[in-house]
């Protein structure tokens, strides 16, 4: 299920407090009604978002939508750290359809650390990895792959 829009979080939000009001006006009946506009309220972005089957993060930079079996993901290292998201979609961009850029931060400090990933279509990648696999970006040379399927967290409790 996609995520409602902020914008619809916060209509949905002020419809649940005007059905709030209206019910503590009128009389003690109103409660059901205003428990279904309530619910209503939240349930409706939600399904509307399921609907349409897209969300705002769904499309690229061209307006063009990309379904998630056509969208692959490239693991880019060595990035300079001043680097920003923005700089690093135009790159990818001259040789593809970007989907997406995460750079990835410390979580304490906040700083970058010199790695992330874009997401772009499956048909460019190969492209884009042979473009920009050991190319200067920013005087540091970039390394492009494919990137590995993320293996599952075992979280271990147990402290010896």
């Amino acid at each position: 299920m996609k995520s409602p829009t902020l914008q619809s979080v916060i209509v949905a939000v002020v419809f649940a407090i005007i059905a709030y009001i209206t019910a503590t006006i009128t009389s003690a009946n109103a409660l059901l009604l205003t428990s279904s506009v309530f619910i209503a309220a939240f349930l409706a972005p939600l399904i509307a978002c399921t609907k349409k089957g897209n969300s705002p993060s769904s499309t690229n930079s061209n307006n063009e939508s990309i379904s998630d079996e056509d969208v692959r993901t490239l693991y880019v290292g060595n990035l300079p750290y001043r680097a920003n998201e923005t700089a690093v979609r135009e790159l990818f961009s001259e040789h593809g359809s970007v989907h997406s850029v995460r750079l990835m931060k410390d979580k304490h400090t906040g700083k970058r650390r010199g790695f992330g990933f874009v997401e772009m279509a499956s048909n460019d990648l190969d492209k884009a990895i042979t473009a920009l696999n050991d190319t200067e970006f920013q005087q540091r040379t970039l390394k492009v792959r494919e990137a590995k399927e993320r293996p599952e967290r075992v979280e271990d409790n147990s402290e010896g």
